[in-house]
C-alpha cells in the first residue's frame, strides 16, 4: 500500500517535476571534461598564438611533462619557446582551468530538478489492538518555487560560466605576458654582464698598467690609486650584475614551472635587435575596448548582477514555496471484529509568510549591487582607453631613445675609440687616454643595452594593454652603468 500510494502521488506531482527536466543535450554540453575550454584557445589565439592544454588526468600529466622536457632541457630558449612552455606547464593556469570545470558543473547543477523529500511515518506502534501498528503516512515534498525559478538560476550560472573562461583566459595572456617580461630582463642581464667583462677586462689592463708606472716612478700613487678604484668598482658592478642575471632568470624560471633537470636550460647572451618596422597607433583605443578580455569579464559581471536582481525581484514576496502530496492508511477494526484499512490521500502547501521581511532589503541590495557593477564597468573602460595611450605613447618613446643610442650614440663612440687607437699608434696619445675611451664605449653599450630593454618590455606591454595581461614586473635587470672615474694620464 506504501509503493502504490508513493505511486499514485508521483503522479499528481510529476507535471510539475517533469516541467524542470532538461534534454541529454542540454547536460552534456556542461558534463563534457572540457567544457568551455575552448573559448581560452579563441581569446588568445591573436594574442599569444600558442598551444594551451588542460591536464585532467595523470596520463596527460605525463605526456605534457615529458614534452617540457624536450623543449627545454640543455636547450637555449627564446621568448616564444618559453612562452610556449609557461602556457603548458604553469600550475596556477591549470587551477584557473579548473575553476572552468567547477562552473560548468554549476549550471549542470542548476539544470536538474530539485531531489523530492519523502518523509514516512508510523503511528501507534504496538498498538494493544490493532497490532504492529495504528497508521501509516507517506509524503513527497516538491519545491515549485524552485521548479519555476530554474530557467533564471540556470541563465545566472551559465553567465558566470563564461566569465569563468573569459577569466581563464585572462589568466593565460597574463602568464604569457609576465613570461615574455621576465625573458626580457634575464637576456638583458646577460647582456650586460657581457659588456661589463670587456670593461673589467679595460679596467684590468689599466690597473696592471698602473703598477707598472708605478714601480717605475713614472706615474704617481694619485693616479695608481685611481685606476685601481675604477677596476674594484667594476668588479663590484659586475657582481651586482651578475646576481640580478640569476635572480632574473630563476624568475622566468619559476614563471615556466620548472624544477629538478628541467632547470638546466639556457637563453641568449644578447636581446634581438630593433625592429624595422612599429605598430601603428590608429584607433588603438577603440582595438583595445574590443579585444580586452578584463573588460569583457567586467560586462558579464554586469549581466550576471542584472539577471540576479531580477530573479530577486522575483522571489522578493515568495522565498520558499512547496507541495507536499501523499497519503495515510489507517487501520481500524469494524463492528464484525475484522481488521479494516482505510486510505485517505493528502496534499499540502508550505510557504513562507512575509510578515515582517517584505523583501525590500534584497530587492535593495541588488539594486545597489547592479550600479555598483555598472560604475565598475564604466571605470574599467575609461581605465582601459588611458593605458591604451599610455602603452602606446611609451611604446614609440622607447623606440625613439634605443633607436638614438644604435644609429647615434654608439656609431660616435665606436669613432672615438678607432681614433683615439690611430692617436696611439701613432704615439699621439698615452695609453690611459685609449683605456678610457675604451671605457666609455662600453659605457654607452650598456645605456643602448638599457634602452633597447626597455624597448622590448614596452613591446610587451602594449600587446598586454591590447588584450590583456596584467601589469608589468618589477625588480630584474635594473639598469647598469659603467662606474665613473679612472684613466685621463697623469
Amino acid at each position: 500500500m506504501i509503493v502504490s500510494g508513493t505511486i499514485r502521488t508521483l503522479a499528481l506531482i510529476s507535471p510539475l517535476i517533469l516541467g524542470g527536466c532538461v534534454t541529454a543535450q542540454d547536460i552534456a554540453d556542461y558534463s563534457a571534461a572540457g567544457a568551455g575550454f575552448s573559448t581560452v584557445s579563441t581569446k588568445t589565439s591573436s594574442a599569444i598564438n600558442k598551444q594551451t592544454v588542460w591536464i585532467q588526468n595523470q596520463e596527460q600529466a605525463e605526456a605534457n611533462a615529458k614534452n617540457v622536457h624536450g623543449l627545454v632541457h640543455k636547450k637555449t630558449i627564446g621568448v616564444d619557446r618559453a612562452v610556449q612552455v609557461a602556457l603548458l606547464n604553469n600550475r596556477g593556469l591549470q587551477a584557473s582551468y579548473a575553476n572552468i570545470g567547477i562552473n560548468a558543473a554549476e549550471v549542470w547543477q542548476q539544470m536538474l530538478p530539485e531531489n523530492p523529500k519523502v518523509s514516512i511515518g508510523i503511528l501507534g506502534i504496538a498498538h494493544p489492538e490493532l497490532g504492529l501498528f495504528r497508521a501509516v503516512e507517506g509524503m513527497i515534498a516538491a519545491n515549485i518555487l524552485s521548479l519555476v525559478t530554474r530557467e533564471k538560476r540556470v541563465d545566472i550560472a551559465d553567465t558566470r560560466f563564461r566569465q569563468a573562461q573569459l577569466k581563464a583566459a585572462i589568466a593565460t595572456l597574463t602568464v604569457a605576458a609576465d613570461t615574455r617580461r621576465a625573458w626580457i630582463n634575464a637576456v638583458s642581464a646577460f647582456e650586460t654582464v657581457y659588456y661589463l667583462n670587456q670593461g673589467q677586462a679595460a679596467a684590468d689592463a689599466a690597473s696592471e698598467l698602473a703598477q707598472k708606472l708605478g714601480e717605475s716612478g713614472a706615474l704617481n700613487k694619485a693616479g695608481q690609486a685611481r685606476e685601481h678604484a675604477f677596476y674594484s668598482e667594476l668588479t663590484g658592478q659586475k657582481a651586482e650584475a651578475r646576481l640580478a642575471a640569476k635572480l632574473a632568470k630563476e624568475e622566468l624560471t619559476r614563471l615556466m614551472g620548472l624544477w629538478g633537470t628541467d632547470v638546466d636550460y639556457f637563453v641568449p647572451d644578447r636581446l634581438t635587435g630593433l625592429p624595422s618596422r612599429l605598430q601603428t597607433s590608429n584607433a588603438i583605443e577603440r582595438e583595445a575596448l574590443q579585444k580586452r578580455v578584463d573588460l569583457q569579464i567586467a560586462k558579464l559581471e554586469l549581466e550576471a548582477v542584472a539577471k540576479s536582481h531580477k530573479l530577486t525581484d522575483s522571489t522578493r514576496f515568495v522565498t520558499d514555496f512547496e507541495i507536499i502530496g501523499g497519503f495515510e492508511k489507517e487501520r481500524e477494526l469494524n463492528d464484525d471484529g475484522d481488521f479494516e484499512n482505510l486510505t485517505t490521500p493528502q496534499i499540502e502547501f508550505e510557504f513562507v509568510i512575509p510578515i515582517f521581511d517584505s523583501g525590500k532589503p534584497r530587492l535593495r541590495k541588488a539594486e545597489l549591487a547592479y550600479m555598483q557593477a555598472a560604475n565598475l564597468l564604466a571605470e574599467k573602460a575609461v581605465n582601459i582607453r588611458s593605458e591604451a595611450r599610455s602603452a602606446y605613447t611609451g611604446y614609440r618613446s622607447s623606440y625613439d631613445i634605443a633607436r638614438h643610442y644604435r644609429n647615434s650614440v654608439l656609431p660616435l663612440r665606436v669613432k672615438i675609440e678607432e681614433e683615439a687607437l690611430l692617436s696611439y699608434n701613432g704615439m699621439i696619445t698615452n695609453t690611459f687616454e685609449l683605456l678610457a675611451d675604451t671605457r666609455a664605449k662600453i659605457g654607452t653599450l650598456l645605456q643602448s643595452v638599457n634602452a633597447k630593454r626597455a624597448f622590448w618590455l614596452a613591446d610587451a606591454n602594449l600587446n598586454a594593454a591590447i588584450y590583456g595581461g596584467g601589469t608589468p614586473l618589477g625588480g630584474a635587470g635594473e639598469a647598469v652603468t659603467l662606474a665613473a672615474g679612472g684613466g685621463g694620464g697623469h
